[in-house]
């Protein structure tokens, strides 16, 4: 049974912190960039505290014993959803934005996909810049926390194989104390991360604010940047190889950087079966790639063409969405390419979207293991992942979450096309929001701008589905879930 009052109070949190994140960023609008838009954060701040705060004291009887999964997923969902809308307020007043482009713009921050609306990012005042980097980085917490201490619970798309990878893991059904000790390791892994990816950017020529935005974006795999050129706009070589770095890190399961940090040894990546995976995917995708481009043409030297091509793939499949040339200057199968790697994803456990890597494994082991049986009908085959026994509810939910992947992308793309966009416009959107990517192509190939109100919406709400693994929103929608 679901206990609506005790939902709205769990609600208030997230929304506090909204409230006091915009507030935050009054301050420095009037203190530090004195940009003149402090009343743009500090107006809708003072609401939502003020509101959240009587809520909250309304509800206090509703004390936290326990969260059933029921009304995990329900509270899931309405986080994104609220505070989606909360923090588009800002955007729609600083941007000049209508209400439906500035949700869409906060939810892509929010769930780290990094598709935008939004043009001539270079002039605009620095405190909103900072602003839209933060959300992605703030909702690439979330995501990490939601992936790593809640999905492994609720096993959503057999995601409960990281149950026995996460420091602190859940034992039980509902949400312990135990999620709070997880989210304080987590916490100290991404501030690390992120605290070492902006010193990186310092050191290689960013500016401050540059560094610490872009160190953002990348270690939570959004893809925001402060200029219309995104990573293109700084012209280095340097700066894309230590991006390529960060960005791998922050599509690693963050539950592994833990044990590596707590084993004070970097093979345990290689030993994880994974992250090898993952990392041999980039590796052959992008050499290939590299060899494509500079046979065709489209980067004068090869060092150019592996540079660029390593970069593309790494920001795509780890679903960051950087750019650093113009795209549809390549030839047309790149982008199939890239789309694509976006649809594999990175690593379970991480800020990165996508089926992820660990699904495509047990994905293929499955076909192997049905042509087995076909082969030898009486034998008695197991399948096994990182030196573990995989049950067959595992591999049930898995092809059921590719399954259902694959299908969402079919009816996005057909609803999107009614709307008046070409088929590669539509499927590119279609990926970019549901693996939380970002980029477009064709007429989507600079911002999502062109797509209608209806088609923008649809985006945003393709972008929570990605972002919450299907199942968890999808349910909402069944009777089964509001039944005693």
């Amino acid at each position: 049974m679901i206990r609506p009052l005790l939902v709205l109070r769990l609600l208030t949190m997230p929304c506090l912190w909204m409230g006091l994140v915009q507030l935050v960023f009054g301050e420095l609008s009037f203190m530090l960039f004195k940009d003149n838009v402090a009343s743009n954060f500090a107006m809708p701040a003072s609401i939502t505290l003020g509101v959240s705060l009587v809520l909250l004291i309304a509800f206090k009887k509703y004390q936290l014993p326990s969260v059933s999964t029921r009304e995990a997923m329900l509270f899931a969902s309405l986080t994104w959803l609220a505070v989606g809308v909360l923090g588009a307020i800002p955007i729609v007043t600083i941007a000049h934005v209508t209400f439906t482009d500035g949700v869409f713009e906060s939810i892509s921050a929010l769930t780290t996909t990094g598709a935008t609306v939004l043009s001539g990012l270079d002039e605009m005042p620095r405190t909103f810049l900072m602003y839209r980097q933060f959300l992605q980085w703030m909702g690439g917490l979330g995501v990490v926390i939601f992936v790593v201490a809640i999905l492994p619970m609720l096993n959503i798309g057999g995601m409960r194989l990281l149950k026995a990878e996460t420091p602190g893991p859940i034992k039980d059904e509902k949400l312990s104390p135990r999620v709070a000790s997880t989210t304080h390791y987590l916490w100290l892994v991404y501030l690390t991360i992120t605290a070492l990816c902006a010193i990186c950017y310092y050191l290689a020529g960013m500016s401050v604010f540059d560094a610490i935005g872009h160190s953002f974006s990348t270690v939570s795999t959004g893809g925001f940047s402060t200029h219309d050129a995104s990573m293109g706009y700084f012209h280095s070589s340097l700066l894309l190889w230590i991006c390529n770095v960060f960005m791998l890190l922050g599509a690693t399961n963050f539950a592994l950087h833990y044990r590596v940090y707590l084993a004070k040894s970097i093979k345990l990546y290689w030993r994880d079966e994974e992250m090898k995976a993952f990392l041999m995917i980039v590796f052959v995708i992008s050499c290939l790639l590299a060899f494509y481009l500079y046979q065709k043409g489209a980067n004068a030297t090869f060092s150019g063409a592996f540079t660029e091509s390593f970069f593309h793939v790494i920001s795509f499949i780890t679903s960051t969405g950087f750019a650093a040339t113009d795209l549809s200057a390549w030839p047309a199968v790149t982008a199939v390419v890239l789309i694509f790697v976006g649809y594999i994803g990175g690593c379970a456990g991480s800020t990165a979207g996508g089926n992820k890597v660990i699904r495509n494994i047990i994905s293929l082991k499955s076909v192997g293991l049905e042509l087995k049986r076909l082969v030898h009908p009486n034998g008695v085959f197991a399948m096994k992942f990182q030196g573990r026994t995989i049950g067959a509810d595992v591999r049930h939910s898995v092809m059921g979450f590719m399954c259902l992947a694959a299908l969402t992308t079919m009816v996005f793309t057909v609803l999107l096309m009614t709307t008046g966009l070409s088929f590669v416009a539509a499927l590119s959107a279609t990926a970019a929001c549901l693996n939380v990517l970002g980029p477009g192509f064709a007429e989507l190939g600079s911002s999502f701008a062109p797509l209608t109100d209806t088609g923008t919406w649809m985006m945003s709400f393709a972008m929570i589905l990605g972002r919450l693994e299907y199942f968890t929103v999808l349910v909402l929608f069944f009777p089964v879930l509001w039944r005693h």
